[in-house]
């Protein structure tokens, strides 16, 4: 066997992802206040960018044989630009509107944030006329709640922690279970609920025995056994089960974590006008235009860093301006499509929600199949009927009777209604759910009945139930 070293010449084609086309890709898939963030990036990072409005055209992107044209061009001395004269500079400067305009947004424009659990707990505890050494360890306790209220840990590994007595922290941990809301403090869901009852100017009997002791037979459907335990007819403990109902089982949950409230920016609008419907882009983009005195300097400069630098941040925003007019074309585009499909939903509702793909999209458009998916990742759509994220327009589809195909989404509005006109004396099983759905042409299995009941959080036929 010999070895020989040869040199070869081949000619070969392949894709090269170029930093350009990846920043398209990338903002392709950015949500809409993403974009805002990437355009503010954009424009402190690049002096040629600038935000104009709409209607002014003067200083629009340049094209690319425009710029070689430019570029081109002999060398010329600038023309010396106006200088404002003394009343046009005082003018320039004089307020156009009023210094000071009602606004009636102005007091939520002066929140910082929402009240959480703690904040409100340490009001109370501070106007309670408690002692410092109560206070602080009141302060402790509140520390360790968690978002529901409840206390994190027992009682007696606070006292040692705190070097303390058991009756001290007992005596701090009563204090706040007598705030507002009622059965914070918690040690368990017993204990919530019961704080939540000695509260209550009246209680009907046998409430209290049922919480401190049966709790978990009800939870497991144990009726019948509950009320022989408790020497009761069914009736009556109906009536105790649904004031134990009214209860509170998550105290701390109606209070948020003190973070600011997010909006969702719709990135597409729908409206019915005149019997049509209307795509619109809902996200309010900026209108980018690259500097008319950098274009300039290209023309009149004859230093060589100068127009290289210019030249490189020229093309940059070129590109830049490019890849988002490619971004608002493409999901345009898909909303479009979308909405030609989803007609019928837009029209009657949840029931009528067509499967879709994202093959079938790409098709129509004449993108790739991932293109759809960077376009409606992280966006909504803002319809007659609601807001919903552009996926939940390709929902995936189960088989019918005659080939027909129904959405998730359709099967398991049709599974909640079915379980809402139920005998809830004798209510239906997966089984049943199943045959149910079979009859209106749905074929679909007990146990895909039974996942989508967990997804739509709809207890078992068991605990659904009544007495």
């Amino acid at each position: 066997m010999t070895m020989n070293f040869e040199l070869r010449i081949t000619q070969t084609t392949r894709m090269v992802m170029t930093q350009e086309l990846r920043q398209s890709i990338a903002l392709l898939q950015l949500s809409a206040p993403e974009l805002l963030d990437c355009i503010q990036e954009e424009l402190a990072g690049n002096p040629l960018l600038e935000v104009t409005e709409e209607g002014d055209g003067e200083n629009g992107a340049a094209d690319p044989q425009e710029t070689a044209e430019e570029q081109s061009r002999p060398q010329e001395t600038p023309e010396p630009e106006n200088q404002f004269g003394e009343d046009e500079y005082a003018a320039s400067y004089l307020p156009t509107e009023p210094r000071y305009e009602r606004n009636p947004q102005f007091l939520e424009s002066c929140l910082s944030r929402e009240k959480n659990l703690p904040d409100y707990l340490s009001f109370q505890l501070k106007t309670s006329g408690v002692d410092e050494c109560k206070q602080l360890m009141g302060e402790y306790l509140i520390g360790n709640l968690d978002a529901n209220g409840y206390l994190q840990g027992e009682p007696f590994e606070h006292a040692r922690h705190l070097g303390v007595t058991l009756e001290e922290i007992w005596q701090a941990l009563s204090l706040i279970q007598s705030f507002d809301p009622p059965g914070v403090g918690a040690c368990s869901l017993e204990d919530c609920l019961l704080l939540q009852l000695r509260q209550l100017p009246t209680v009907p009997p046998d409430v209290e025995k049922i919480v401190a002791r049966y709790l978990q037979e009800l939870a497991a459907g144990k009726y019948r056994l509950v009320a022989r335990k408790l020497g009761i007819t069914m009736q009556e403990l109906q009536d105790a089960l649904s004031f134990i109902r009214r209860l509170n089982p998550k105290p701390g949950a109606c209070f948020g974590d003190g973070t600011a409230v997010g909006y969702i920016t719709p990135d597409i609008i729908v409206e019915k006008i005149d019997g049509q419907y209307v795509v619109s882009s809902g996200d309010r983009i900026p209108r980018l235009v690259v500097n008319s005195f950098y274009r300039s300097m290209l023309r009149h400069n004859k230093d060589e860093n100068v127009r290289g630098f210019i030249k490189k941040n020229l093309e940059g925003a070129q590109w830049f301006i490019k890849s988002i007019e490619h971004r608002q074309k493409v999901i345009h585009q898909v909303a479009m499509e979308i909405v030609r499909v989803q007609e019928p939903f837009l029209e009657q509702g949840l029931h009528h929600l067509k499967p879709l793909t994202l093959k079938a999209v790409a098709a129509v458009v004449g993108v790739h199949e991932s293109t759809v998916s960077r376009a409606t990742t992280n966006k909504y759509m803002q319809t007659p009927r609601g807001l919903y994220p552009m996926k939940f327009f390709f929902p995936g589809s189960i088989g019918g009777d005659a080939g027909m195909l129904y959405a998730n989404a359709g099967i398991k509005q049709t599974l909640r209604e079915l379980i809402e006109v139920e005998n809830t004396a004798i209510p239906l099983s997966d089984q049943q759910l199943a045959e149910q759905l079979r009859k209106k042409g749905i074929k679909i299995s007990r146990r895909t009945v039974a996942k989508y009941r967990e997804e739509l959080q709809i207890p078992p036929s068991f605990r659904r139930r009544s007495i």
